[in-house]
């Protein structure tokens, strides 16, 4: 019998467990949690606070008890503390302070990330109570939800335009709070081209968020009239106060425990694993946001998403039984609504194509969601990356309405990119029509023809 460790209960560790007793249901799984919540969605915390999710128990893909019963053993509020790698013993602080070894055959790790700071001064020292908060746990959430129970703020700063401060700014919004979002970069959503960036940026002016771009945050402090965030704005000094300040600038892999046992960092300073999740340590295993991100485009980047982490953790459990499966790469596939607007993208842009080697051209193009006779139609925005020397996809972004179906066209380009299709491919896909929901050449296959356009009659002889 294999006596598996598992380090993490988020979407690595707990896809790993539940591939392990999967495939063989002898197997003796140990998963070591830091706190008591495993298996929970962290992705929908920002739906809790809008209300849309309640209660807080509906945020578990999976209860304790559920776990439990496929035979895995949960050691919660437990932190792993050291690797023994030549001896196979786990080191961790059990709930009541003590010390204590595990033994295992294989041990995967799936530790996660932890929240940047990107050197905000006041962050380290200022604390929930004080009204400064991250939101990368369900403690970070209890700590949220307490401040705002007790304090009923007003106002709130949001640190960040990414994913989650944007829909953390349509909950604090949803909650009645006059919400000011600052973005270091020209425009939200940094993610996207500019061009899109600014209708989600439209989008959050529309719902009464105070958008403030060009915006370096170096500091936090706390005064007599609340929290105020300084810093610079297009190189001019910068200053704003609120009641509650919310940081989400990114993420950092948290690599600690990997890195004193003698496993390798690579890009990011994640933890550098190969496509079967093996770290180069003897026995152990390494899946989800704190190791590098094998990308079908890129090659090794760093790329922390919940889908790669539940496919990385689902390889390593498999593999670390005996399994001998490969991850097959990402391609960045990504969506988020803001309030009613839905915003995805997959692949590379532009830049990321040309800093890669490939010679890209992007155009933009609309094409309406179905056809415009039946009622409700609404144009999708999209901009459409090839290459330009094989035709080949590279990329593709979209803005449209919600209900607009962006997050399952865009889908369809993380398909083709997966298959290397061409462009031009694209537009010979069989692809479902009803007026009601689409058109005879879907909005995917327009956006194609007007890349393919451009470059076939860029290139037709004079």
């Amino acid at each position: 019998m294999t006596h598996l460790a598992i380090i993490g209960g988020a979407d690595a560790g707990i896809s790993a467990a539940l591939r392990a007793r999967e495939l063989d249901p002898t197997t003796d799984v140990t998963v070591v949690v830091a706190d008591e919540y495993p298996n929970f969605s962290i992705c929908g915390i920002p739906y809790y606070f809008t209300g849309e999710v309640a209660p807080w128990q509906s945020l578990a893909h999976r209860t304790s008890a559920d776990l439990e019963a496929t035979g895995m053993t949960l050691r919660l509020n437990t932190s792993a503390t050291g690797i023994d790698v030549a001896g196979r013993r786990l080191e961790v602080r059990t709930p009541d302070g003590t010390t204590e070894q595990i033994a295992y055959d294989e041990l995967i790790v799936g530790t996660g990330a932890l929240p940047s700071h990107a050197g905000i001064t006041g962050l380290d020292q200022l604390t929930p109570a004080d009204g400064v908060h991250v939101i990368h746990s369900m403690g970070d959430t209890f700590a949220l939800d307490r401040d705002l129970t007790a304090r009923q703020p007003q106002s709130a700063i949001i640190v960040g335009a990414g994913y989650v401060g944007l829909e953390m700014a349509e909950a604090f919004t949803a909650r009645g709070m006059r919400v000011t979002q600052l973005q270091r970069g020209p425009e939200v959503l940094s993610t996207l081209d500019p061009e899109l960036g600014a209708l989600v940026h439209g989008e959050l002016d529309a719902h009464g968020v105070q958008v403030v771009v060009n915006t370096t945050v170096s500091g936090i402090e706390k005064t007599p009239a609340g929290l105020t965030v300084t810093g610079t704005r297009d190189g001019a000094p910068f200053a704003q106060t609120a009641d509650l300040v919310l940081v989400v600038v990114g993420v950092r892999p948290n690599t600690e425990l990997l890195e004193r046992a003698g496993a390798s960092l690579g890009v990011g300073r994640a933890v550098v694993v190969d496509e079967r999740m093996r770290t180069g340590l003897p026995h152990v295993w390494a899946a989800g946001d704190g190791i590098v991100t094998h990308h079908r485009l890129l090659g090794l980047t760093y790329l922390p998403l919940g889908t790669t982490s539940h496919k990385q953790g689902r390889i390593a459990g498999e593999n670390a039984i005996g399994g001998d499966r490969a991850f097959q790469g990402s391609v960045g596939t990504q969506v988020v609504k803001v309030f009613d607007l839905v915003a995805a993208r997959t692949g590379l842009r532009q830049h990321e194509a040309e800093t890669s080697g490939f010679a890209p051209s992007t155009v933009a193009a609309a094409a309406d969601d179905h056809k415009r006779y039946y009622p409700g139609a609404h144009p999708i925005q999209f901009r459409i990356t090839g290459d330009t020397t094989d035709g080949r996809l590279l990329g593709a972004q979209l803005v449209g309405r919600r209900g607009t179906e962006v997050a399952k066209r865009v889908d369809t380009y993380a398909t083709a990119l997966w298959a290397g299709m061409t462009v031009e491919q694209i537009t010979e896909l069989d692809l479902s029509y009803t007026p009601p929901l689409g058109s005879p050449w879907d909005a995917v296959q327009v956006a194609a023809q007007a890349w393919d356009a451009q470059h076939r009659l860029a290139t037709t002889p004079a």
